[in-house]
């Protein structure tokens, strides 16, 4: 199990209890699973928990990163560092279940590459909600995703999954992407998402946005794509007109005053432009980035297991 730990503290305790209960009460894992729990530079006391839990149980490995890198970049930690031939990925909030972790390693062993667990319905706020779901279709286009496949942050891949998932270089780390990229034979469960045990999410609206990016111009041209195709319509719209406008000189020998509409058309084309010069700054910022081998992540300790 890898585990992203951010601003957990008063979850840590409960959240290993149970992972320790259903550890002892699997007998596939009996004796050979891990916790593998990334705290991503927490601004809480997450890595004080942290640390006297690696010293209660023998299962669990902490690592500290020394700069928050976002929830993907500490999990690419995580899978690095496990050594199982299932992964399992979770939250630290407890809305993801830890009884519910055997279902998914079930699904790995039936022969799916990859599980995910499918959600009938989540405890989140509107906005997340709604964020989710344009994320679901754009997913659909951009890196090709099953129409009925939900991207959920709890799921089980395979360790040869996990090795591919290692293998990426790049900074922008986006691991259903990398999960899409590698195998199509994909399951889904059907689970229950949890309230929060305490506090609030550290998903903040940004995070969320910068997180769409990663998938948008990380994995996929379409932007650049788009960029063109409205770059290419405007242009055809423009050079139409332009030719209505000779004819209308040459039979009218006037032009219309307009100035307005001179000014909104000026304004859209230039809005147009800076959009596509946006996305292409936003590819080349990132080739830049990769050329000087941003680093994913940087650890700075770890406890427990066999550290």
């Amino acid at each position: 199990m890898v585990i992203p730990v951010y601003g957990s503290e008063a979850i840590l305790p409960e959240l290993t209890s149970r992972l320790a209960r259903v550890l002892a009460e699997t007998p596939a894992f009996a004796g050979r699973a891990e916790v593998v729990m990334v705290c991503d530079a927490s601004p809480d006391d997450s890595w004080r928990v942290l640390s006297g839990l690696t010293r209660e149980h023998g299962f669990l490995t902490a690592i500290r990163l020394r700069k928050n890198v976002g929830q993907h970049n500490a999990i690419m930690a995580g899978v690095r560092r496990a050594r199982g031939a299932v992964v399992v990925t979770m939250d630290d909030d407890l809305q993801h279940s830890p009884s519910d972790i055997p279902a998914l390693y079930a699904k790995i062993v039936e022969g799916a590459d990859v599980c995910y667990v499918t959600f009938a319905k989540h405890h989140h706020a509107a906005w997340k909600l709604w964020g989710s779901r344009l994320n679901d279709v754009m997913a659909r286009y951009l890196l090709g995703k099953p129409k009925n496949l939900y991207l959920s942050s709890f799921k089980a891949f395979r360790r040869e999954i996990a090795e591919e998932i290692g293998n990426y270089p790049g900074p922008f780390v986006y691991i259903d992407g990398l999960i899409l990229a590698s195998t199509g034979n994909i399951a889904s469960v059907g689970l229950d998402h949890n309230p929060r045990l305490t506090g609030k999410s550290g998903y903040s609206f940004k995070k969320s946005v910068l997180l769409w990016t990663e998938m948008a111009t990380g994995f996929s041209v379409t932007p650049l794509r788009l960029a063109s195709t409205v770059g290419l319509l405007t242009s055809g719209l423009g050079f139409v007109l332009a030719i209505l406008f000779v004819i209308q000189k040459l039979t009218l020998d006037r032009m219309p005053d307009g100035w307005s509409s001179l000014i909104v058309t000026v304004l859209i084309m230039g809005g147009v432009q800076l959009l596509a010069l946006g996305a292409i700054g936003e590819y080349l910022g990132r080739v830049l980035l990769t050329s000087n081998r941003k680093p994913q992540y940087n650890v700075a300790e770890t406890l427990g297991g066999a550290s």
